[in-house]
């Protein structure tokens, strides 16, 4: 459990606390890993354990949008295929219920990976951008490695549990560094803002209608993205981004509540949210 930064460097007495310190001190969250950033500014607000690298879930799925952002051609059509869909049935992975035998562009694809958290749409994109699966998640990693990702490594393209639970991870910085970066992309920004993206039948797929498990867009005033992440070892997280007033926070929250079975990452975001615009 998170015990504000103030606390921990040298704890307050009674006497000490005023209005004006009170209003400076970090709610009480529980986690293992996180960071607040007002973005517009570049101060950090809080961190707790930024630089400790932890499996992070779906959150990888950030890099497998912004690779295939950076390549471009998302008018491509690629098919949905037989693999992709055993691939996530064998595994147990989160699913936008492709079909296979479907043809879906690249864009649509995109929206069916950060949505629903579909891993079999991060299945065809990483095989269609590498080319192959493996030359994907070494882009990936180059990729971290320009943009000063330290404490980060991909050992796969949608942060399942392959080939170990901890062998895909990053730190609450390096998170965080990743997700300015995306969210400079319009694409993707227009794409994690939404609360659901509905797709109607053509002569190439069927429909679909995509959800995304980002409880904040919709909920929170001024949310605006981006990303969740669950699995065991990663535990609840949430890859976060509002804003109000013309300030703009982005953080991130690990292995949310480490007790709970629940979606406990979004209460821990909100508690940090609602304090850092206070200190705007």
């Amino acid at each position: 459990m998170s015990a504000p930064a103030q606390a921990q460097e040298e704890p307050l007495g009674a006497t000490q606390i005023t209005t004006a310190t009170l209003a400076t001190v970090p709610p009480w969250v529980s986690l293992r890993g996180g960071e607040l950033i007002d973005a517009t500014t570049g101060t950090v607000l809080w961190s707790d354990n930024a630089t400790v690298g932890r499996p992070m879930g779906s959150i990888t799925k950030v890099m497998t949008a912004l690779l295939v952002l950076k390549a471009g051609d998302l008018g491509r059509e690629i098919k949905v295929t037989k693999a992709a869909i055993r691939y996530v049935h064998k595994d147990g992975a989160s699913s936008a219920g492709l079909i296979a035998g479907d043809y879906l562009t690249a864009r649509q694809l995109l929206e069916a990976m950060l949505l629903p958290s579909g891993c079999d749409a991060a299945y065809l994109l990483a095989t269609a951008y590498g080319p192959g699966r493996s030359a994907f998640v070494a882009k990936m990693n180059a990729e971290a490695q320009s943009l000063g990702m330290t404490s980060t490594h991909f050992s796969w393209f949608d942060g399942m549990p392959y080939p170990t639970e901890t062998s895909t991870y990053s730190s609450p910085a390096d998170l965080v560094r990743l997700g300015e970066r995306a969210m400079r992309n319009s694409v993707f920004r227009s794409i994690v803002a939404q609360k659901k993206y509905r797709l109607a039948a053509t002569h190439l797929h069927h429909s679909y209608l995509w959800h995304t498990t980002d409880m904040l867009i919709g909920s929170y005033r001024g949310a605006i993205g981006i990303k969740t992440g669950d699995t065991k070892a990663a535990g609840n997280c949430l890859l976060f981004e509002a804003r109000r007033d013309g300030i703009t926070l982005i953080g991130v929250v690990m292995h949310a509540n480490p007790t709970s079975d629940g979606a406990s990452a979004f209460p821990e975001a909100k508690k940090l949210l609602n304090w850092g615009f206070r200190q705007a």
